[in-house]
C-alpha cells in the first residue's frame, strides 16, 4: 500500500542552518497497518510525513502510495487520497462554516463530480448518522458554524471528517497532543474506532508512550531523521514504556530527555 524507499531531506543546505531532518528512509505499510510513531524532538517524525503528504519535497528516494509514485505530486493531488488531522484543532477545518457545510466538503473529497450545488436531505441524514457516532452531540448542532465548537469537539469533527470519504492513507500528525486528557482519550478511541471499520492505512505520531504502544499494530522510533526501532507482533504486545525507554537510550546512545514523552 505504502512503500518509501531511501527519501531523505535536508533543509536549508549549505548554510549555517543545515539540518538534516530524514536520512535514506525506508517504510512499508500493508493495506489496513496502523503506525505509530515516536521519538524526540527533532527526530524527524513531522518531516517524515510532511514529505508524504507533499508539503515538503524530498532530496533523495521515492514513495508509493497504492501503486502510484507521488514523489513529486504536488500537494493538492495527494489530499485526494491522503486525509489529515493536524496537533493544531484550528487547520483541520473551515471555522466560518457550518458542521454540515464541513462535512459536505469532506465528503466530495477526491470524489469527479466535485462540490454539487446545495446539501441534499440524504446528506445531511449521513451526516447526522456519522456525527452520532462521536457521541458529543454534534448532530443536534449541525448548523452551528464550527468557530463555536471547543478544541476538542473540533478535532472529533476533524477526524471524522478526515475518515468518512476513506481515503488511501489517513497521517495523523500528534493529534490528541493541545487536548485535554479526558478528550484525548476519547478523541483516540474514535481514532481506533474509525480506522478499524473502514480499514485504514494509517500513521499516528504521537508524544505518548503508552498510547504509541497501545494503539495500532506496529509502532516505529525515530532518531536523528532515522528509524532505530520497529516493534510489531509480540515483541511490541510485551513492550513496555520502561523497556521502550532503555531501548531508545542503548539503540541511540543519548538519554531520552523529551519531558513530553517521559511524563506522557
Amino acid at each position: 500500500m505504502l512503500r518509501i524507499n531511501e527519501i531523505s531531506k535536508t533543509f536549508d543546505r549549505g548554510s549555517v542552518n543545515e539540518k538534516r531532518a530524514l536520512h535514506r528512509i525506508s517504510l512499508s505499510l500493508d493495506e489496513g497497518e496502523f503506525v505509530t510513531v515516536i521519538g524526540g524532538n527533532g527526530a524527524g517524525k513531522s518531516t517524515l510525513i510532511n514529505c508524504i503528504a507533499g508539503i515538503h519535497q524530498v532530496d533523495t528516494g521515492s514513495i508509493i502510495l497504492d501503486g502510484m509514485d507521488i514523489t513529486f505530486s504536488p500537494e493538492y493531488k495527494r489530499s485526494r487520497m491522503i486525509g489529515r488531522v493536524f496537533q493544531d484543532p484550528l487547520l483541520g477545518t473551515a471555522f466560518d462554516m457550518t458542521i454540515a457545510e464541513n462535512l459536505a466538503i469532506a465528503w466530495a473529497k477526491g470524489k469527479s463530480h466535485g462540490l454539487t450545488a446545495g446539501i441534499t436531505r440524504a446528506d445531511l441524514a449521513l451526516f447526522r448518522e456519522r456525527l452520532a457516532l462521536l457521541d458529543l452531540g454534534l448532530e443536534e448542532r449541525i448548523n452551528q458554524k464550527v468557530k463555536l465548537l471547543s478544541g476538542g469537539e473540533r478535532q472529533a469533527l476533524t477526524l471524522l471528517m478526515a475518515t468518512m470519504a476513506r481515503p488511501k492513507l489517513l497521517l495523523l500528525d500528534e493529534h490528541t497532543a493541545s487536548l485535554d486528557p479526558a478528550i484525548a482519550k476519547k478523541v483516540l478511541y474514535l481514532t481506533s474506532k474509525f480506522v478499524s471499520e473502514e480499514k485504514l492505512t494509517t500513521i499516528m505520531i504521537t508524544h505518548n508512550m503508552k498510547a504509541a504502544l497501545e494503539y495500532g499494530s506496529r509502532t516505529i522510533m525515530m532518531h536523528e531523521g532515522e528509524i532505530i526501532l520497529d516493534l510489531a507482533g509480540e515483541e511490541r504486545a510485551e513492550m513496555t514504556v520502561e523497556r521502550l525507554i532503555k531501548y531508545f537510550e542503548s539503540r541511540s546512545g543519548t538519554r531520552l530527555e523529551n519531558d513530553r514523552l517521559l511524563l506522557a
